[in-house]
Parts: C-alpha cells; structure tokens; sequence
C-alpha cells in the first residue's frame, strides 16, 4: 500500500482528510493523517523492507463510537493492524482517537 492508496481509502469513509493539517477550518468529524517515523527491518546493512508508521488522527465533537467504528472497519478492510488511543482536546473542545498503522514498502 502507498500513500496516496491510504489517502484514497480515508477518504472513502465520507470524512474530510488532510495530510497533517487542513487549511481551512473543517467541523468534526475529520481525519487527519501522517507519517511518523520509519521503521524498516534491516538486513546484511541495507534497509530490507520498508515499513513506514503513520498515525491516522480521528476528530469528533462528541464521542462518536460510530465514526470510530467506521475508521477502524476501514483499517481492518485493508488488513492494517492498528493501535488506538484516545484524548480529549480541552482548547479545541474535540475528542482525538489515534491510530497507529504501519504500511509495508510503501
């Protein structure tokens, strides 16, 4: 899976999606998504396979089971295990679940 194929596939739950940031003010719920470090396995000194972590960031004004329902049938859909956390955003006022994924040579 690419980038670009994991873009398409949040965009096809039906929520706005940006990578890292939107530059306009969206209303939750939203996606929001981007690399966070590499992690490749390595092998006679030369990086074996590729295995990018991302962490995809869903956005609600409420706790939404639902959305977050819809995301990780997503994720599951695309066969990417995934790790959840949750906060909530005192100054934005917004529940962010975390999910961290990693994509195999992308």
């Amino acid at each position: 899976m690419t980038q670009e194929e994991l873009y398409q596939a949040l965009k096809s739950i039906g929520y706005p999606v940006a990578y890292s940031s939107f530059s306009n003010p969206v209303t939750p719920p939203f996606i929001v998504y981007q690399f966070a470090y590499s992690n490749d396995m390595m092998a006679d000194n030369i990086n074996y396979v590729t295995i990018d972590d991302f962490q995809i960031e869903l956005y609600t004004a409420k706790k939404d089971l639902d959305a977050e329902q819809k995301v990780q049938d997503k994720l599951k859909e695309l066969g990417l295990p995934y790790r959840k956390f949750e906060t909530y955003l005192d100054e934005e006022k917004v529940y962010q679940i975390l999910y961290e994924i990693q994509i195999l040579g992308g």
